[in-house]
């Protein structure tokens, strides 16, 4: 596997990827203070209370400012861009958080999409490690805001439509259409246990199971109480289990 810089998480809504996204930058900013940039490309906009960042501004607001602004495609190309985006970052313990946010006004994403990927482009060859927290399902990659990711890790719990959702997006990373460029993909399976007939399952689906995550008591008591996994127990059992796929993908950590 080639070296991994930057890591997109996506999969079935309610699967756990937004828990993924936090842990794994949690991990990486602790190893790399100051290196990793996080993206929360998802409309939802969970990256902030997993992580207990305050976004003051989001790429969708900065968008509707620059509506006001003439030929803002002329000037976003002209240079400003790295600047915008710089200021709207929020910023973490040992990392920095990119918010898409939700559209201004009803409708399409597009725009936003189209503007989080010039963040994207434009800020990550600063940082070491890029973690981006996707939208459920396959629409960004088909849209090419994760055109080139290095790592695509794609979640699933144990159910058929899960995993048959986990199997459409990974085709569509695989089949490189659109200029999509992701190195490597995987499945996460989340909410592991004993009962469930996982093999007969992952055959069917034929898919590569990067990492498993068990059902964590932790994660699920932080989630009620609305506080930051970044306060976490390391020792409790998700966070081991994303330290073992951070292992995995990144064998010097």
């Amino acid at each position: 596997m080639e070296k991994i810089r930057s890591i997109a998480v996506t999969g079935k809504g309610g699967t756990g990827k937004t828990v993924v996204s936090t842990l794994l930058i949690r991990l990486l900013s602790e190893r790399f203070p100051g290196r990793v940039l996080a993206i929360d490309a998802d409309s939802a906009m969970s990256l902030c209370y997993t992580t207990g960042l305050k976004v003051d501004k989001t790429v969708s607001q900065l968008r509707s400012e620059l509506l006001g602004m003439r030929q803002v495609r002329e000037e976003l190309n002209n240079g400003p861009t790295k600047d915008l985006m710089r200021s709207i970052l929020a910023h973490g313990k040992g990392f920095d958080l990119l918010t898409m946010g939700r559209p201004e006004e009803p409708g399409c994403f597009c725009a936003c999409n189209e503007l989080l990927r010039y963040g994207i482009d434009t800020l990550a060859g600063d940082y070491d490690y890029v973690v981006i927290d996707g939208e459920a399902g396959p629409e960004q990659l088909n849209r090419r805001v994760m055109k080139s990711v290095d790592c695509l890790l794609v979640m699933a719990d144990m159910s058929a439509r899960s995993l048959q959702t986990a199997a459409g997006i990974i085709a569509v990373a695989k089949a490189g259409e659109n200029n999509i460029d992701v190195k490597a993909t995987g499945l996460v399976l989340n909410r592991v246990r004993n009962d469930q007939p996982k093999e007969e399952l992952l055959k069917k689906v034929g898919l590569e199971v990067f990492g498993e995550l068990p059902e964590d008591a932790e994660v699920n008591k932080f989630d009620r109480e609305d506080r930051t996994l970044f306060d976490l127990p390391m020792d409790s059992a998700c966070p081991q289990a994303v330290l073992a796929i951070l292992k995995k993908l990144i064998p010097e950590f």
